[in-house]
């Protein structure tokens, strides 16, 4: 072979090396990001079937345990029950209820039909004697004949200390001869239910990664409206970057999920942004991920 060619031939073969290796090196680092933004779409998507399972079971067991509830008020007619019996009434009704011992509720109360509350759920309470309709304003314009969901933000149900905390909350009439004499309600905090889809989700995680393989870094944020809510160890700052990219436009315009970077300081996530109609219009379960 004469000199110019072995040149040629050997130019040629080290441009190739030296492209295949950029190749790699541009695919590896698009293959880092992408996995995680799309592990991310599937975590979404799996809190989302879980958030839809959540409503359903609040939704299915409060109208049929409200009815259950309308004996307590009976007993004590023409008085408003005491609080003792109304507890008793309350844990008795969650046991018996396939759909309300499922429900991750963070808390449940009756309230008399003027909006004061009677009693609720857990052994200490300080929700009694508050009126339901001036801590929550929305359950007021919500309320309707069978059931309805409304939302608001109430210091005492709060599911975190030194944080701002919102909650979801369904309610069902109690009703005794066809007139309403209370309400059954029953609701959860965000940063409660933040923790629980977190929890969910790294115990999914867990239990498909191979023994030895490295767990990803995952954060679970619940967006609603203009409010970010985190567990309670979850860095606020991830909340506080991701309502900065317009979250709400951004899944919309996905129809409902969006995926994509985040960069929070110097690291860098992969989300999956996925509206949740059934816990609100303006609700979203925000996921991050890194590999890193």
């Amino acid at each position: 072979m004469k000199p110019s060619s072995m040149s040629l031939s050997f130019f040629r073969r080290t441009h190739l090396l030296v492209l295949m290796s950029l190749s790699l090196l541009a695919f590896g680092c698009e293959d880092s990001s992408e996995i995680s933004a799309r592990k991310a779409k599937g975590h979404a998507e799996f809190l989302v079937k879980s958030a839809k399972r959540d409503v359903s079971e609040v939704r299915k067991g409060l109208p049929p345990a409200a009815k259950i509830l309308s004996s307590v008020f009976k007993e004590a007619a023409p008085e408003i029950p005491a609080a003792v019996d109304v507890r008793e009434a309350l844990l008795s009704v969650r046991d018996s209820n396939e759909d309300l011992d499922a429900a991750k509720s963070t808390f449940m109360l009756v309230a008399a039909s003027d909006g004061t509350i009677l009693r609720n759920n857990l052994e200490e309470d300080d929700m009694v004697g508050k009126n339901l309709f001036e801590v929550y304003p929305e359950a007021k314009k919500a309320r309707k004949s069978s059931y309805f969901e409304f939302g608001g933000s109430w210091d005492i149900a709060r599911g975190v200390n030194g944080r701002p905390d919102g909650q979801w909350v369904g309610a069902a009439p109690i009703q005794l001869d066809k007139k309403d004499v209370g309400l059954f309600v029953a609701g959860w905090s965000w940063s409660s239910y933040a923790y629980r889809l977190e929890m969910s989700l790294r115990s999914e995680i867990l239990g498909a990664t191979p023994e030895g393989h490295k767990v990803p870094l995952i954060y679970v944020y619940v967006l609603v409206g203009d409010k970010s809510y985190g567990t309670p160890i979850s860095p606020q700052i991830n909340g506080a970057e991701l309502l900065k990219i317009k979250p709400l436009e951004k899944a919309r315009s996905r129809g409902g999920l969006w995926t994509g970077p985040l960069q929070v300081e110097r690291h860098t996530f992969g989300i999956a942004l996925a509206l949740v109609p059934e816990l609100g219009s303006d609700v979203i379960i925000a996921v991050l991920r890194s590999e890193t």
